[in-house]
């Protein structure tokens, strides 16, 4: 790692630890990648980004009014599409936390990886946090991505994986992140795009194309 993405890093992290900190109290995170501004680089809109943030706020208070702080529960949009994450006390709940997700307005589709475990602890929070600067840092180091296109969330050691990516930069992440120290096991949620795609949407930071394998969990 550089010594300017760690410094990066060191200090995402620390904000967001910080911020962890002082809502301890709260059951509820809005959008898991904490540290997901790393590179203001962007593949969606900016109505696409307005919206997934609008899903974040919305889906979070429904969920927060409907099982208070029975649950643990991460939302995190990317392109109307929603990955929830976290812990409830039991399936009937893991199921109703999808149906309000669902019902958002704009939401596209639903990634339920809700658990049905007891709460994390705050030291467990951190350390996933932890572990998503590491993963951010690592694809920051990367010469052939650009770290922007990803949005990174851990939980409980599992990093997940979003973005609008090719094929090659969706398996050149996923090989990058099962290196990076504490992460247990990788979880693709990307949209694929072909190379042509990406050049018509970044021309001037287009990748280097190349062929990629087919797609993986």
């Amino acid at each position: 790692m550089t010594q300017a993405s760690r410094r990066l890093v060191l200090s995402a992290v620390a904000a967001a630890v910080a911020a962890s900190v002082l809502s301890a109290c709260a059951p509820l995170i809005v959008g898991g990648a904490a540290v997901g501004a790393l590179v203001a680089i962007d593949r969606r809109t900016s109505g696409a980004q307005l919206e997934d943030e609008g899903i974040e706020l919305r889906a979070a208070s429904r969920v927060r009014e409907a099982l208070g702080d029975r649950a643990h529960v991460n939302v995190t949009s990317y392109n109307r599409q929603v990955l929830i994450t976290g812990e409830v006390p039991n399936d009937a709940a893991r199921q109703q936390v999808e149906q309000i997700v669902s019902r958002v307005e704009n939401v596209r589709s639903v990634v339920n990886e809700l658990a049905v475990l007891g709460n994390t602890t705050l030291a467990q929070r951190s350390n996933d946090v932890l572990i998503t600067g590491k993963v951010r840092a690592s694809l920051v180091d990367a010469k052939d991505l650009f770290a922007g296109a990803f949005k990174v969330v851990t939980e409980r050691g599992t990093t997940y994986l979003m973005g609008r990516v090719t094929q090659r930069e969706a398996d050149r992440a996923t090989a990058i992140a099962r290196t990076v120290s504490g992460v247990q096991k990788v979880v693709r949620i990307f949209e694929i795009i072909t190379e042509e795609e990406l050049r018509r949407l970044q021309p001037q930071q287009a990748p280097q194309p190349a062929r990629a394998a087919s797609a993986a969990r």
